[in-house]
C-alpha cells in the first residue's frame, strides 16, 4: 500500500461548545469564499462581530498582519466521516468548562499567526491566502478546525474525544495523536511544527519561532524568538524547496482552468536527465527536500546503517543496479546513523527500508534484494510517472498479448477532477502487480458491458471482475478499491516466489504444479492444462454460487407468497425483512499457482517428498492446516492435467475431505499443530477440556502426596527404624532393636 508523503492536514480543535469571546471588534466581509465548511450554528444568536473562534459559526472574519482571515472551520458531526476522510483534522477547547476558556485565545491566535503566515519567505505574497501555493494552508496542505461537542457529543465520543480540552490529530479520518501537555502557545506550536517538519523535512524554521501573545492581531512569522531552538534543520533545505514551489505557481494558474479530463492527463516528463552519472546519491534532510519531496521527479531510494550486515550485503547489488537505471531513474540512499530526523519521519523502522519516490507519494519495496529483483522493479514504476494511460480498443487488445491482469478504469463526460485524483492515488501500490489504464471507448464499454460511469473491472486472460461500487464515494475510496485489487491482481495462475508466497498459498486450498523450465515443451502444454483447469473450476463455482444465491431468494419469495395466502401480516413482514446475504468469499477459496521445481527442488523434496527430476507433479495445498493431497481417487499421482486435476479437487473441497491428507510436518509437530487447531476452531470446548486435565492432574498430586505422607509416617514410626515392610514380615521385623537372623 503507498503512503502520501506530503500530508493534506487539516488542524481541528474539539471544542465542547462554540467559543464566545469578547476581543475588539473586526470588520466582517461581506462575501467570503475561503476552505471553512458552511456549517450554521446549532442554536442561538451569531456571535458578535470581532468574536474569535465563535467567528467559525457565525461565519465571521478576523484580521491579523492586516490580512483577512477566515473563521475557523466548524465541523458538523453528521458529516464527520466524509469532512475528514482524506485530511488530518485537530480540534480546539471550547467555552463551557472552566478548563476550556481560558484556552480559546491562544488556540484563536495560533490559527490566525500559522494561517498568515508566508512559508516560502522569497515569494510575492499573496491576497488571496486559499488559492495562492505560497500561503501556509497550500503550500503544506494544513488547516486548522473545530467542533461543537456539546451538540455534537455522540460523534466526539465515537472519535475518542473522552475530555475537555483535547488536542487531537486526524489523520484520513484515524486518530494519528493527541496532545499531552500544558496547553501553552508555546507547547501547542511545538506540536504543530513537528507535524510541519514531517510533511517537508527542512523547511521549518531551524530556530524556532516567535510566538505572538494569545490575543494579539499581529506577529512577525520572520523573527527570531527569545529562546533559539537548536534542530537538525538546515534553511538550504527550504530555500531550494520554495524554488521548487514558487516555479510550480509560475504554472498553477493555467492548470487550474482546465477541464476534469485534462487535470487527468499524465504530467511530462522531466527535462533534466535522471541519474545522468548511473550512481546512488547520498541525501540529506535538505537535499532529500529540494530534490525529491517537492519535484514530481521519480525516486528510488534506501534507508540504510553502516553497522547493518543486511544493508552491507545489499550494497554492491545497490551500486551495480544504479549503473544499470543510468539515465532512467534517479537513485539516491539516505544514511539514518546522520540523518535520523528525515528517517524517522519517513517512518523507518528497520535496515535495509527501501522507497520509491513520486513526489509527495512513496510505496516501500518489500521484495527481494538481487540485482535482477530490483532492476525490473526500477523498470515498472518508471511507468507510473506518466500516470495513468489512456488506452482506445486496439491499444488494449495488444496489451492483452503481453499482460496477464489489466485494471480498466472506465470514465465518461460527467466523469470530475476528484474522480482522476482518486484514480492517480493508486498506481503506486499496483507497481510490480498489474497495469492500470483508462478508457473512454465505446468498443471496450460494449466488449464488457458496461452501462455505468464510473466503473472499474480486472480483466484477467480476458475474463472480467468488477468492482462493485454502488455510489461516486465509493469509487474515490482508496481503501476500499485497493483492498479489492490486492484480492484480484494475481494472474490466474501465478507462478510462486519467495515474495508472494504467502499471499497465494495462505487462507486457501492452492493446486500447486511442479514445473520445469528445463523441459520447455512439456512446461507450455502443462501450464496451459493448470490454467484451463482453473477457468474451469472458476466457471463451475461461478454457476454453484449463482445457483445457491437464487435458490435462497425461490426461499424467500416462497414464504412470501404463504404469508400473503394466509394473510399473515406479521409473518409476511418477517419474511420481507430476510435478507439474502451470500458471498462467493463464503465459499471454500481454491486458488491454482505453480513453481519451477529446478530453482524450488529442495523445497519441494522436503515439504513434499516430491523430486522434480522425476516429472512434473501436481500437489493440492492446504497450507493453514499443513497438509496436502498429492494422488488421485484412483490411486495415482496427480499430473499437470485437467482431468486428473479437477477429480481430485472435488474430493477435497469437501468438509471433511473424502481423500485422505498427508503432512507438511513431523510426527510430534503434527500433534501440537493439531491440537493448536482444536484449540482456535473450538475455544470454549478446548478450556472445558483443559479445566477438567487440570483438576485431575491437581487431584492426583494430590492423592500422591497424601501417601508419601503416611507411608514415611509409618515408616518412621515404632521402634524408630528407618524402613520397614511390616510389623510382622519387615526387613528389620517391625523394631529398630530386632536383629537379623
Amino acid at each position: 500500500m503507498h503512503i502520501s508523503f506530503a500530508h493534506s492536514l487539516l488542524l481541528l480543535g474539539i471544542s465542547t461548545t462554540s467559543l464566545a469571546l469578547a476581543t475588539p471588534e473586526k470588520p466582517r466581509p461581506a462575501n467570503l469564499e475561503d476552505d471553512v465548511l458552511s456549517v450554521q450554528p446549532q442554536g442561538g444568536a451569531g456571535a458578535a462581530a470581532g468574536a474569535t473562534n465563535s467567528e467559525a459559526v457565525s461565519n465571521a472574519a478576523t484580521k491579523f498582519n492586516e490580512i483577512e482571515v477566515p473563521p475557523m472551520k466548524e465541523l458538523n458531526g453528521d458529516t464527520w466521516k466524509t469532512d475528514v476522510k482524506d485530511d488530518y483534522w485537530y480540534i480546539s477547547p471550547g467555552s463551557s468548562t472552566s478548563q476550556s476558556i481560558p484556552i480559546a485565545p491562544t488556540w484563536q491566535t495560533l490559527y490566525e499567526f500559522y494561517y498568515t503566515s508566508n512559508p516560502v519567505s522569497a515569494a510575492p505574497k499573496s491576497a488571496d491566502k486559499e488559492k495562492s501555493l505560497n500561503s501556509f494552508t497550500q503550500y503544506y496542505n494544513f488547516h486548522f478546525g473545530s467542533i461543537d461537542c456539546i451538540a455534537w457529543g455522540n460523534a466526539c465520543n465515537d472519535h475518542k474525544v473522552s475530555a475537555f480540552p483535547t488536542f487531537s490529530l486526524f489523520k484520513n479520518g484515524e486518530l494519528v495523536k493527541t496532545f499531552e501537555g500544558r496547553k501553552t502557545m508555546e507547547l501547542l506550536s511545538g506540536f504543530i511544527e513537528e507535524t510541519l517538519e514531517s510533511i517537508k523535512p527542512g523547511s521549518r524554521p531551524k530556530e524556532g519561532l516567535k510566538l505572538p501573545e494569545p490575543g494579539a492581531t499581529s506577529g512577525d512569522m520572520n523573527a527570531k524568538p527569545d529562546h533559539p531552538l537548536e534542530k537538525d534543520k538546515d534553511s538550504a533545505a527550504g530555500a531550494a524547496a520554495a524554488a521548487q514551489h514558487m516555479e510550480l505557481e509560475s504554472t498553477a494558474t493555467g492548470v487550474a482552468d482546465k477541464t476534469a479530463k485534462q487535470t487527468a492527463t499524465p504530467a511530462t516528463k522531466p527535462s533534466v536527465t535522471p541519474n545522468p552519472l548511473g550512481t546512488s546519491i547520498p541525501l540529506t534532510a535538505e537535499s532529500f527536500q529540494a530534490l525529491v519531496t517537492t519535484t514530481q521527479d521519480p525516486w528510488f531510494i534506501k534507508f540504510y546503517a553502516p553497522w547493518c550486515h543486511h544493508c552491507q550485503a545489499l550494497a554492491p547489488n545497490w551500486l551495480q543496479m544504479s549503473k544499470e537505471l543510468q539515465g532512467k531513474l534517479n537513485v539516491g540512499e539516505v544514511n539514518c546513523e546522520v540523518e535520523s530526523r528525515l528517517c524517522k519521519d519517513v517512518h523507518v523502522k528497520g535496515f535495509p527500508t527501501i522507497h520509491f519516490f513520486r513526489g509527495g507519494e512513496r510505496v516501500e519495496y518489500d521484495g527481494l534484494r538481487g540485482l535482477g529483483d530490483l532492476v525490473s522493479y526500477a523498470k515498472k514504476a518508471l511507468d507510473v510517472g506518466m500516470g495513468v494511460r489512456y488506452v482506445d480498443a486496439s491499444t488494449f487488445k495488444e496489451m492483452e498479448e503481453s499482460e496477464e491482469v489489466i485494471f480498466v478504469y472506465f470514465y465518461d463526460h460527467a466523469t470530475t477532477r476528484e474522480d482522476f485524483e482518486a484514480l492517480e492515488r493508486l498506481t503506486l501500490s499496483l507497481i510490480g502487480h498489474a497495469k492500470l489504464v483508462k478508457t473512454d471507448s465505446a468498443v471496450l464499454a460494449d466488449r464488457f458491458k458496461i452501462h455505468t460511469w464510473p466503473r472499474l473491472l480486472v480483466s484477467r486472460d480476458g475474463r472480467p471482475s468488477y468492482y462493485n461500487a454502488l455510489t461516486p464515494q465509493e469509487m474515490r475510496d482508496f481503501r476500499g478499491v485497493l483492498s479489492w485489487m490486492q484480492s484480484v491482481w494475481l494472474p490466474i495462475v501465478p507462478e510462486l516466489t519467495a515474495s508472494n508466497s504467502r499471499e497465494i498459498m495462505h487462507g486457501k486450498l492452492v493446486v500447486l504444479g511442479i514445473l520445469s523450465r528445463d523441459r520447455a515443451d512439456e512446461y507450455v502444454l502443462d501450464k496451459r492444462e493448470i490454467k484451463n483447469a482453473a477457468l474451469e473450476w472458476m466457471d463451475k463455482e461461478r454457476h454453484a454460487f449463482q445457483l445457491e444465491r437464487q435458490e435462497m431468494r425461490d426461499a424467500k419469495q416462497l414464504r412470501i407468497e404463504e404469508a400473503d395466502d394466509r394473510d399473515d401480516q406479521r409473518a409476511l413482514r418477517a419474511a420481507k425483512s430476510i435478507r439474502i446475504q451470500i458471498s462467493e468469499q463464503d465459499r471454500k477459496q481454491v486458488g491454482f499457482a505453480w513453481v519451477d521445481g529446478v530453482f524450488w527442488e529442495r523445497w519441494i523434496k522436503t515439504t513434499y517428498g516430491i523430486d522434480p527430476k522425476d516429472g512434473e507433479r501436481v500437489v493440492i495445498n492446504d497450507e493453514d492446516n499443513k497438509r496436502y493431497w498429492d494422488i488421485t481417487p484412483s490411486g495415482g499421482h496427480i499430473v499437470p492435467s485437467r482431468t486428473s486435476i479437477l477429480e481430485t479437487l472435488s474430493k477435497v473441497v469437501t468438509d471433511p475431505p473424502k481423500l485422505t491428507p498427508k503432512f507438511t510436518t513431523g510426527a510430534i509437530e503434527h500433534v501440537f499443530f493439531q491440537a493448536k487447531g482444536a484449540s482456535t476452531s473450538h475455544p470454549f470446548i478446548s478450556g472445558g477440556l483443559f479445566v477438567v486435565v487440570l483438576v485431575s492432574a491437581a487431584l492426583w498430586v494430590r492423592g500422591r502426596m497424601r501417601k508419601a505422607k503416611g507411608f514415611t509416617t509409618g515408616s518412621m514410626g515404632g521402634g524408630g527404624g528407618f524402613f520397614t515392610l511390616d510389623e510382622k514380615g519387615g526387613l528389620l521385623n517391625g523394631g529398630g532393636t530386632g536383629k537379623v537372623d
